[in-house]
C-alpha cells in the first residue's frame, strides 16, 4: 500500500465522525464545479477597486480548470483512492472520473491563493484557510489528491506588470 493511502486510512480511521463528515461532505458540494472559487473571483470583478485582481483569478481559475480538468486528470488517469486502497471508503459516493489533479483543490487554491498574495491579510488568510480545508475535505471524503501553480504565476504577471508600485510597497509590508 502506498503512503498515500496510509494517509487516508488513518483520516478515515482516527478523524471521519459524523459532523466532521457532513462539513467535509458540504464543503465538497459547494466546490464540485469550482463554485466557491468562481463566487470569489466573480465579487472581485465587481468591485471597482479590486476588479484587476478579480480578472487575473478568473484567469488563474480558468487555466487551472483546463489544465487540471481537462488535460492532466485524462493524461494521468490515477484512480480513485477508495478504488485501490483497501479498506478505504468513499463519503461521496462512486464517481466516473479520475482522481488526480483534484479539480476541487486545484480551483479554489488558484483563486484563494491568488487573493492570499494579492489581497490584505483579513481577506488572504481566509481565503488560504478555504483552500486548505477544500483540500482537507477532499482527502477526508476519500475521494482525492491538490494545486497552486497557476495561482502563482498570474499573481506574479499581475505584481511585475499591473499593480502600482504603493501596492507593491504595501504587499512587502504586509498591509
Amino acid at each position: 500500500m502506498s503512503w498515500e493511502g496510509d494517509v487516508l486510512l488513518w483520516i478515515q480511521d482516527n478523524l471521519r465522525n459524523p459532523v466532521l463528515d457532513a462539513i467535509c461532505k458540504l464543503f465538497s458540494y459547494v466546490g464540485a464545479h469550482g463554485e466557491l472559487a468562481f463566487a470569489a473571483a466573480l465579487i472581485l470583478m465587481i468591485i471597482p477597486k479590486t476588479r484587476l485582481k478579480g480578472i487575473f483569478c478568473t484567469l488563474s481559475l480558468g487555466t487551472t480548470f483546463l489544465m487540471s480538468n481537462l488535460i492532466i486528470k485524462n493524461i494521468v488517469q490515477r484512480p480513485r483512492p477508495y478504488t485501490v486502497t483497501d479498506g478505504l471508503t468513499s463519503l461521496m459516493g462512486v464517481m466516473n472520473d479520475y482522481s488526480f489533479p483534484s479539480g476541487h483543490s486545484a480551483s479554489t487554491f488558484s483563486v484563494m491563493f491568488a487573493v492570499f498574495l494579492l489581497m490584505p491579510k483579513k481577506f488572504g488568510i481566509p481565503a488560504l484557510c478555504a483552500s486548505v480545508f477544500m483540500a482537507y475535505s477532499r482527502l477526508h471524503v476519500g475521494v482525492h489528491y491538490p494545486g497552486i501553480f497557476f495561482a502563482c504565476l498570474y499573481t506574479f504577471i499581475y505584481k511585475k506588470k499591473f499593480a502600482p508600485k504603493q501596492e507593491n510597497a504595501e504587499l512587502l509590508k504586509g498591509k
